[in-house]
């Protein structure tokens, strides 16, 4: 194995527009040698603000060992940004790893107007279309370490008007900052179109809600679909909630920060969680 290592870096900054937006990360994208690949307006989340896209070229490359090289690619880019920069705790989840940085104050000499920024490393394949592939619908292939594949549901209920699919990523933090972007780093594996939706608090884990967007298939073909393109064994046989269908991954050892669980369900759009205090 060996295959070369691609960093997305996703910059949420205060701006009028997409133009403005993207003025705002030339700098940025001079110095790190990047290009710009994307631009959203993520007002209703962030008022005001716009996130841009920025893939970054390294010449990390993974090896069996490919936690380590992925991690190093993410703190090599936070130490490039200057002497200033903290290092925080980088999350690994192969094939990708990731951090934020969400102190504006460190940020803004290289882009006026940054609230935060996500640095993702990817291994394997082009990272832009992992986050914007969507599932395709069709039969799921079997697979013996993940019996949610091997279920048959009592009645095979097709589509319907409001039926959605949710993603609950559960992260053992207190930063929402840090929960809410490995969310999405787990949402962008499946969907290009995720929207959280709340967050809660229990025991020292916060658990991200996020909307990935109508089911595009019966329930359980959609949860299986997703669980395909999460590509990680351990998910528990699907079950039916009422007319949603449901399946769980848990962290094995659970460990002390990052996630610990996950949980995929398809059917009639739930209420909105509350948020965590």
């Amino acid at each position: 194995m060996d295959e070369s290592i691609e960093l997305l870096v996703t910059v949420v900054v205060a701006a009028e527009g997409e133009e403005a937006a993207r003025d705002a990360c030339e700098q940025l994208c001079w110095h790190v040698e990047g290009r710009i690949v994307d631009s959203a307006d993520c007002s209703a989340e962030e008022p005001g603000c716009w996130s841009v896209t920025i893939a970054v070229p390294t010449d990390e490359r993974a090896t069996y060992n490919v936690g380590a090289p992925l991690a190093r690619a993410v703190r090599r880019f936070v130490r490039s940004l200057g002497p200033n920069q903290t290092l925080p705790r980088v999350s690994c989840e192969p094939p990708t790893a990731w951090t934020v940085l969400d102190e504006p104050e460190t940020l803004t000499e290289l882009v006026p107007g940054a609230e935060r920024v996500l640095i993702e490393a990817w291994c394997g394949a082009d990272p832009y279309r992992m986050r914007e592939r969507e599932p395709e619908p069709g039969p799921v292939a079997e697979q013996a370490d993940q019996p949610a594949h091997q279920w048959i549901p009592p009645e095979d209920k097709a589509t319907e008007d409001g039926y959605r699919l949710i993603l609950r990523v559960d992260v053992a933090t207190t930063r929402h900052a840090g929960a809410e972007w490995q969310a999405r780093a787990v949402a962008s594996r499946i969907s290009g179109a995720a929207t959280l939706t709340g967050m809660t608090e229990r025991d020292g884990v916060l658990s991200v809600h996020v909307d990935l967007g109508p089911a595009p298939s019966s329930a359980p073909q959609t949860v299986l679909n997703a669980v395909s393109a999460l590509d990680r064994g351990g998910w528990t046989p699907l079950r039916w909630e009422g007319d949603t269908a449901i399946t769980s991954w848990i962290a094995d050892p659970i460990p002390s920060s990052g996630i610990t669980a996950l949980e995929l369900s398809s059917g009639p759009a739930p209420a909105p969680a509350a948020e965590a205090q």
